[in-house]
C-alpha cells in the first residue's frame, strides 16, 4: 500500500522539491502552506508521516506539535527548522516530534529519514491475536512490551507513545539491568550522528518517565546513573 506523507511549508520552492522527490521516492504526498490547514489535513488525511516546518503562518510548527499530541494524534512527525537553535530542536522534540532537520537540507536525505522513521513505526495489528500472546512479550513489574505489535502496557492500559519513544524504550528493556549512555542510545535509537546532542535522549526519557512511572521525580523503572546515562530496572518489592 502506497504510504502518505503530508508535508507542511510555506515555501512553495521546498513544497515543490519534497514533493518532488518523495513521490519518486513511492509515496502519495499531500500539502499545506500554513499551520491551520497543515493541522486540519492531518486529522482529515492521517497520513503515515507528517514533514512539519517550525515557521509557518497561522499556527507554527511548535504550536501544530502540540495540538496534535493532545489530541493523541501519534502520527511520526519530522520537523524542519532553518534555525540552527537547541531551543527550538528541544522544544520541538519535548513537545512529541520524532526527529529534525536543519535547513538547508539534502532532498534525498530528507527521504532517507521518512524512510528510516516509518520503518521503525510500523506494525502488524494482525498479529494481536490472543492465541500468540507471548509474542516476544518483555515484562517489567507492571510494564508490558509486544515488540512485534510496536504496543507497550503499562498497569494493563496501552501507552500513547511515539515511534521513537517505543523504540527507545524497547532497547532500554531488551538491555535491562545495563547501564547504556546517552551517545549508545542515541546510535541505537537514532542511528545517525546528531554531532552529540544528547539532550535528545533526556527529552526522550522524561516523557517516558511520565508515561510509566508513579513518580518521575522518584523513578522506579528508569534509572539516572549520574556521570553516565540510564538503566532500566524492573522495580524493587516495597
Amino acid at each position: 500500500m502506497i504510504k502518505k506523507i503530508l508535508v507542511v511549508d510555506d515555501e512553495k520552492s521546498i513544497l515543490t522539491l519534497l514533493q518532488y522527490n518523495l513521490e519518486q521516492a513511492g509515496y502519495s504526498v499531500v500539502t499545506a502552506i500554513d499551520g491551520e490547514e497543515g493541522l486540519k489535513l492531518a486529522i482529515e488525511e492521517k497520513p503515515e508521516l507528517i514533514v512539519l516546518d517550525l515557521m509557518l503562518p497561522k499556527l507554527d510548527g511548535i504550536e501544530v506539535c502540540k495540538q496534535l499530541r493532545q489530541q493523541k494524534v501519534m502520527t511520526p512527525i519530522l520537523m524542519l527548522t532553518a534555525k540552527d537553535d537547541e531551543f527550538d530542536k528541544v522544544l520541538g522534540l519535548e513537545l512529541g516530534a520524532d526527529d529534525y532537520m536543519t535547513k538547508p537540507f539534502s532532498p534525498r536525505e530528507v527521504v532517507a529519514r521518512i524512510k528510516a522513521i516509518l520503518r521503525r513505526s510500523q506494525f502488524q495489528p494482525e498479529k494481536a491475536e490472543e492465541d500468540n500472546s507471548d509474542d516476544e512479550l518483555i515484562k517489567l513489574g507492571g510494564l508490558k512490551i509486544y515488540p512485534e505489535r510496536y504496543e507497550a502496557f503499562f498497569e494493563e492500559n496501552l501507552l500513547e507513545l511515539t515511534p521513537k519513544e517505543f523504540e527507545l524504550l524497547m532497547y532500554l528493556a531488551k538491555h535491562k539491568g545495563r547501564v547504556l549512555t546517552r551517545d549508545q542510545l542515541l546510535s541505537a535509537v537514532w542511528n545517525y550522528d546528531f554531532a552529540g546532542d544528547t539532550r535528545i535522549v533526556d527529552v526522550h526519557i522524561s516523557h517516558l518517565r511520565e508515561k510509566i512511572e508513579s513518580n518521575s521525580k522518584k523513578p522506579l523503572y528508569i534509572k539516572t546513573i549520574r556521570g553516565l546515562g540510564y538503566k532500566l530496572e524492573e522495580p524493587k518489592d516495597e
